[in-house]
């Protein structure tokens, strides 16, 4: 039986976050992975999320606050997260100069090192910036995984098709580094226009159970979470995708 979480992000614009995590609990979530602008008062957040019976295994934290790694590993053990995932670097910073990946590169592997030795897996987590070639023709996703040997991945599938890559191949290549997954959708092209081109899961373009079964047979990934990166209606979003993946064979 899956576990399944839910990316606190999708709902950042539906405040205040309790009734949100209650909401989540009663449809079925085990788990909620928060990002760095819910970790104002990590003991708070702890009282909430265990108040409804959910958990806090993994998290994105911004690359700011993963380089104090000491208020990180704090903010890791109050709320009992178990893989920490760097989600994006900023749009500046997403270079062509294949140089400033390597630098990226081995900035994480070196964090990771002190995560790693603090008992907390370390990863990163896509968008599809990453798929995008240097000008030496090389891939950023390439070069982050090459150069930081350790790291551990979690996979957005609909950003990574969003880069026209094929999820199956990534999932070849890299699937003993592969510990979690993004389950997201995109909408059919020229819809869901207010929502900027994403779905509710199962109500997209993606063959969720096709992708789901490939997952499981390539990967290690164990996290299974639920994001919309803009929903008009998270309850509806949550409501809905959940349903989808728990018809998942």
């Amino acid at each position: 039986m899956t576990d399944f979480s839910f990316q606190l992000y999708s709902a950042r614009n539906f405040p205040p976050l309790e009734p949100i995590l209650e909401k989540l609990a009663a449809l079925g979530y085990a788990q909620v992975e928060p990002y760095a602008g819910l970790f104002g008062d990590p003991p708070g957040l702890a009282r909430m999320v265990k108040a409804h019976g959910l958990t806090v295994p993994t998290a994105h934290v911004g690359l700011d606050l993963l380089k104090d790694t000491s208020k990180t590993i704090d903010i890791a053990g109050i709320l009992g997260i178990k893989t920490l995932f760097c989600p994006a670097i900023p749009q500046a910073d997403r270079s062509q100069d294949e140089g400033k990946w390597k630098e990226l590169a081995a900035t994480l592997a070196g964090l990771g090192e002190t995560y790693n030795k603090a008992g907390l897996g370390f990863g990163w987590h896509n968008h599809d910036f990453e798929f995008k070639p240097t000008a030496g023709g090389r891939l950023p996703m390439d070069i982050i995984l090459e150069g930081a040997p350790k790291l551990v991945w979690e996979v957005d599938v609909a950003w990574l098709v969003k880069g026209k890559q094929s999820p199956a191949a990534w999932f070849e290549r890299y699937g003993d580094r592969i510990v979690a997954i993004h389950v997201k959708d995109l909408a059919v092209p020229g819809q869901a226009l207010n929502e900027d081109g994403w779905a509710d899961v199962g109500y997209g373009t993606l063959d969720w159970q096709q992708l789901y079964s490939s997952i499981r047979a390539k990967t290690k990934a164990t996290y299974f979470v639920m994001e919309h990166d803009n929903p008009s209606d998270v309850d509806r979003f949550a409501r809905r995708s959940i349903a989808t993946v728990k018809k998942w064979k």
